[in-house]
């Protein structure tokens, strides 16, 4: 019979063990939880060839080995997506459970045989597993990254868990008539394809997982400069853009600063570039600690950055920059020979609605040159420079 008991374990086995090389693909990208995942692969495949050896072996070997295997096989699943999702890893109660399942397919395997009993055991307890598994990437996604992968993961899991509720109360109630596990009825090889077929299509779900966390590392990479964890120039001008773009027709005012950490070079020539990179670390922290959720700090290049962020009038958004200035100047940053301070000088202007951002950024820039020319440690807005223009006599 082609679709029995045991080619469905072969073509299980089969599939394992290409997750296991694809899962096995992505281990050096650090990703937690792959190593679990490529470990119950490992452990399931053993668990699976120990299954299909059933009377041709001790039943210690191909039902309480065979099943111990497995059911530790999937909780190493579950323990390798807490740790994706960076949760605790284990409990001590899911362990007392493998524990109790094992002593419970022992009992009724030895003791008293009875196989609808130990099915039925051996089922709830991978139904736990799988509904944890598809509670956990349903509730712990992040909310940023696309939805496909988490929900594949969520449906395949928590239609693996219904089916082991489904088959273990089967046999718990005694609706079948069975006297071994890989007996080829239609209804023991749909439960059997269900529950060993779960295994190789969570490792899909996983190498998706896996696949969406080296993409959201990428993007970081791509985004966020590495050094002072601002937004990198390209992210803070699109970002910027599609700030401008949504609060286009509201009442909100948009302004955009360019800020230039003062006589940056000196402290290079100084201290060396190591130093240099401490401070311009410990700027962006300070910036970013005293900044809003809903302002945009970018970093523009060198020791050049820029904010982009709302305010009610010109004078509350100088003034937010300004206290920035402030608190830049009091703080200290420790580097090798010395305890540093720094001040930078700012320019800044409004968002005119429809404008090109390089217009803006012109402007600012103006501004910011200014400050520089005026003694540094100091913040101008562009609006002021224009005021001195219009107030100047002609020559």
């Amino acid at each position: 019979m082609l679709l029995s008991p045991v080619s469905i374990l072969a073509v299980t086995v089969l599939s394992g063990l290409m997750s296991m090389a694809v899962l096995g693909s992505l281990r050096s990208a650090a990703i937690p939880g792959v190593t679990y995942w490529i470990g119950a692969n490992a452990i399931s495949i053993v668990s699976f060839v120990l299954f299909a050896m059933q009377g041709h072996a001790p039943r210690g070997i191909t039902i309480l080995c065979a099943n111990g295997l497995l059911a530790y096989a999937v909780l190493l699943v579950l323990h390798g997506c807490r740790l994706f999702f960076g949760r605790r890893r284990a409990w001590w109660p899911e362990y007392a459970a493998l524990g109790a399942t094992m002593l419970a397919i022992a009992y009724w395997t030895y003791d008293t045989p009875d196989i609808y009993v130990r099915i039925a055991a051996v089922s709830a307890f991978h139904a736990y597993i799988y509904m944890a598994v598809g509670w956990q990437a349903l509730r712990a996604r992040p909310p940023q990254r696309p939805k496909y992968a988490y929900r594949f993961v969520t449906i395949v899991a928590f239609l693996g868990g219904a089916g082991h509720a489904v088959r273990g109360l089967t046999y718990g109630f005694g609706l079948v008539q069975q006297h071994t596990l890989l007996e080829s009825t239609p209804l023991n090889i749909a439960f059997l394809g269900l529950g060993i077929l779960m295994l190789p299509c969570m490792s899909i779900g996983m190498v998706m997982l896996a696949h969406d966390r080296m993409a959201e590392q990428l993007e970081r990479l791509a985004n966020v400069d590495e050094l002072t964890g601002a937004v990198a120039r390209r992210a803070f001008l699109a970002q910027a853009h599609a700030m401008a773009k949504s609060r286009k027709g509201t009442k909100g005012r948009l302004f955009m600063a360019i800020v230039d950490i003062d006589h940056f070079k000196a402290i290079n020539d100084k201290h060396g570039h190591a130093s240099g990179d401490l401070v311009l670390a410990h700027f962006a922290s300070v910036v970013a600690d005293n900044l809003r959720p809903c302002d945009l700090f970018g970093r523009l290049g060198g020791e050049e950055f820029a904010v982009f962020f709302t305010a009610d009038e010109g004078e509350a958004a100088a003034g937010m920059i300004d206290r920035l200035r402030v608190g830049v100047s009091a703080s200290r940053c420790k580097v090798a020979d010395a305890e540093l301070s720094c001040t930078f000088s700012a320019g800044i202007d409004e968002y005119r609605d429809g404008e090109p951002l390089a217009d803006l950024l012109a402007r600012a820039d103006n501004a910011l040159y200014a400050a520089k020319s005026q003694g540094r440690n100091r913040v101008v807005p562009a609006w002021s420079l224009d005021l001195e223009t219009e107030g100047a006599e002609p020559l």
